[in-house]
């Protein structure tokens, strides 16, 4: 979207801080993914936010986490415990995660510099049989949060290299320099 008015969604921060406590997990992740989406960076709705989301994150859906950290990360706003949450929340439903959604989790914890081994190993274990649904821009963010975090997987890059060459010709310029 081209039009981003700030005057307006800071009188939404200011109207959603007073009930963020009435939110449920997806209008949580919705309200900070539209932030982010906007570019508009509120940093007391994102740790009011943080603070409604932690006692409920065992209530998010898969792409609700990964949309929640990513929006944080794309804001550049540190929530150390909300970052441990969803990867408590993330491992156990990490096979109900889709490609994007295991892509934008890891690529979020890397851009954070947020450690977490144990996520990104089951982070892994989950892509490599669904290599093949990855976009190049996914194949190129996973590898790039492995690397990154120092957190090297073999088998995982050996895959993304399988399933990254019959579609090298759909890499950007940053998903070729990224993978």
């Amino acid at each position: 979207m081209d039009h981003h008015h700030p005057m307006l969604f800071d009188e939404v921060a200011k109207a959603a801080i007073p009930i963020i406590d009435t939110f449920n997990s997806q209008d949580i992740s919705n309200t900070v993914n539209a932030f982010a989406k906007m570019d508009h960076h509120h940093p007391m709705l994102y740790d009011e936010v943080a603070r409604a989301a932690i006692p409920m994150i065992g209530t998010f859906k898969s792409q609700g986490l990964a949309n929640t950290v990513n929006a944080f990360a794309k804001m550049d706003h540190h929530h150390p415990m909300l970052f441990d949450e969803v990867a408590r929340a993330a491992i156990p439903i990490i096979g109900t995660f889709k490609s994007q959604g295991l892509a934008n989790t890891v690529n979020a914890f890397a851009k954070m510099d947020y450690q977490h081994p144990m996520l990104f190993d089951e982070v892994a274990r989950a892509a490599i049989p669904i290599i093949d649904t990855f976009n190049s821009q996914s194949l190129a963010n996973t590898v790039n949060a492995f690397a990154k975090m120092d957190h090297p997987h073999p088998i995982l890059f050996d895959e993304v290299a399988r399933a990254a060459i019959p579609i090298i010709d759909t890499f950007n310029s940053q998903s070729l320099a990224n993978t």
